[in-house]
């Protein structure tokens, strides 16, 4: 086969990516924003899961992104480990507005890599447009970051829209790159 044909042809990826975070930190407003194009604050409570389905291009490759939008109520984790299970990466989202309490976050963490506890995290902050009501500087959210061995931290507003694609981007980038090995 001619090698220049090879290098043209792109590679194709399916990933499934886990978003979590406490009830009422933005996750089903962020997936809508991403997939849909559209801002709805109106959304309720997600009981148990909801998934969402995304075809991205990325480094010359055609990525579908399979997320699972946990349902953040606590009452709900029980059904959660089986929809876990084959995750690649997760998306922890705090709301910015609100400070975290660290055993949530734990909790988080531990439900999300309870199948690989070397599974890469993204640190999303919510809310970023509700500029008065920030209750977590950057300082706090990258000490988070560092603590629980997340790769990165990207502040959001699925209001506006504000780095809502760079989200997906960074997480699709880390997912590509660790495929490549």
């Amino acid at each position: 086969m001619d090698n220049r044909l090879l290098k043209t042809q792109k590679k194709n990826f399916v990933f499934k990516i886990i978003v979590a975070g406490d009830g009422g930190v933005g996750k089903t407003t962020l997936l809508r924003r991403f997939v849909n194009r559209v801002f709805d604050d109106s959304t309720i409570a997600t009981i148990g899961v909801d998934f969402f389905l995304k075809e991205v291009e990325f480094d010359n490759a055609k990525c579908s992104l399979q997320l699972w939008d946990l349902g953040g109520q606590e009452r709900f984790r029980h059904l959660l480990d089986s929809f876990i299970m084959g995750s690649r990466a997760a998306l922890l989202l705090i709301d910015l507005t609100r400070l975290p309490k660290i055993q949530g976050i734990l909790d988080w963490v531990n439900i999300v890599r309870l199948h690989d506890m070397n599974l890469p995290i993204l640190l999303v902050g919510t809310k970023y447009d509700l500029e008065d009501a920030i209750a977590i500087d950057d300082e706090s959210a990258l000490n988070i970051k560092s603590t629980f061995n997340m790769f990165d931290y990207i502040k959001t507003s699925s209001k506006t829209g504000y780095n809502v694609d760079e989200v997906f981007k960074c997480i699709t980038r880390a997912l590509i790159q660790k495929s490549k090995y």
